[in-house]
């Protein structure tokens, strides 16, 4: 088999196929709201502190749902569960719209529906992630289709700031947050045409507090999972909120504007793409927790370099390198966890990689913000470029020691090839 038909083989299941199709579409809208939502709040306030808070009123609601929804994960029909996270997500946007568009909206309604988002995805997020093992037949096309799944999550953060920045510049967030809450029946129409073995509701004998607990017991005490998770939160705290701070490189470091700001996210979705394509064409996951270490390292200095720099194209090049280190680190954290982790345990486990990037990246968001605010965007994310530097030696001396318990795993489950 070629490499290139080797990369994406996981397009060879009819259910991912679906699924890769109007994800594909609702993402590209996704990332147009980001970028729309940070522009349209540094326009109203341009304040550092106040972009940390929006992001901040966002993710803490996942962070604190986390548990309870990866149990509800477990016990629900996740497409349906989807569809329905899907739905609320589109009725969420088309609120947002309709604000922006009437020029009535207010930093309290952004924070609003930034906060309901929050809410939807605590569900979504890990539901989405399990539900990837029952859309390939093929377990082997599993990490595949991973690695697929963050590559188009990257190509649309590609695509999508750069329409951002255009329809932006031409007629105003409003219309991105339009576009993006009709993207979400593209998901909806996929998920409906998929054919699902049903296997997914399960009745459980335990109460919800002691699979949260038999959750929890199973993170803390399996050493590879709770350290890849503790390096992934590191990451989510240090090197996620470069992007709050954007808007003010593209302002203020830069003297651009929207489509500065365009150029930026989407040079990050460049680094982000090629991370994720590096990890389709990989035919095992032996190796990824290497990859890991390295990630942190070169988001880190990544970061440094883009703190120290003023000039647009320099920023441009480091922001792929920041791109490129802060996907390969969630990818492969991602895929090294459900490569781990049984079936039985799947959903909360992965309601745990969830918290993680959602515990951490609201504080991460909220510290940046109230740092940027006191000392400027530049000495702030040359700091958190040092933590994530400092997280990958830590993560260095850690490896010998996963990598023995991860090793009998991989050869019983016959992906040492």
């Amino acid at each position: 088999m070629n490499r290139p038909a080797h990369a994406w083989r996981a397009l060879r299941h009819r259910n991912f196929k679906l699924y890769f199709l109007g994800q594909g579409t609702s993402l590209i809208g996704n990332w147009m709201t980001r970028l729309a939502t940070t522009w349209l709040v540094y326009h109203l306030t341009h304040s550092a502190l106040l972009l940390g808070i929006v992001s901040f009123a966002g993710q803490i609601v996942s962070f604190i749902l986390g548990p309870f929804a990866g149990v509800w994960v477990e016990r629900l029909n996740r497409r349906k569960l989807l569809v329905w996270t899907q739905a609320a997500a589109a009725v969420q946007s088309l609120a947002l719209a309709g604000l922006t568009l009437a020029q009535v909206i207010t930093l309290r309604e952004i924070i609003a529906l930034t906060a309901l988002q929050g809410l939807i995805n605590a569900f979504d997020m890990p539901a989405r992630q399990s539900f990837l093992v029952q859309m390939v037949d093929d377990r082997n096309d599993l990490s595949n289709a991973i690695a697929i799944n963050s590559s188009m999550g990257n190509g649309a953060r590609l695509v999508g700031p750069a329409i951002a920045g255009l329809v932006m510049g031409a007629f105003g967030e409003g219309w991105c947050f339009l576009m993006d809450g009709l993207s979400y029946f593209a998901v909806i129409a996929s998920l409906l045409m998929m054919r699902i073995r049903t296997e997914e509701s399960r009745r459980h004998s335990a109460g919800m507090l002691a699979q949260m607990r038999e959750g929890w017991d199973y993170v803390r005490t399996f050493r590879p999972i709770r350290t890849i998770l503790l390096l992934f939160s590191l990451i989510s705290l240090m090197g996620y909120p470069y992007g709050v701070l954007l808007p003010i490189f593209a302002a203020q470091v830069l003297h651009g504007g929207a489509a500065t700001l365009g150029w930026l996210t989407g040079a990050s979705g460049i680094g982000a793409l090629v991370s994720a394509l590096s990890l389709a064409v990989r035919k095992s996951v032996v190796g990824l927790a290497r990859m890991l270490q390295v990630a942190a390292a070169m988001l880190g200095g990544a970061l440094i370099l883009f703190g120290l720099s003023h000039t647009l194209w320099l920023s441009l090049v480091l922001m792929v390198f920041a791109g490129f280190g802060l996907m390969q680190g969630a990818a492969a954290s991602n895929t090294i966890i459900q490569s781990l982790v049984p079936e039985g345990k799947r959903a909360r486990a992965m309601s745990y990689y969830t918290m993680a990037f959602f515990g951490a990246a609201p504080f991460g968001s909220l510290l940046a913000g109230a740092l940027a605010h006191r000392f400027g965007a530049p000495h702030t994310v040359i700091l958190t470029g040092l933590f994530c530097i400092a997280g990958s030696l830590w993560f260095r001396l850690e490896l010998p020691k996963i990598g023995a318990i991860m090793r009998p795993i991989y050869e019983q489950a016959g992906l040492l090839v």
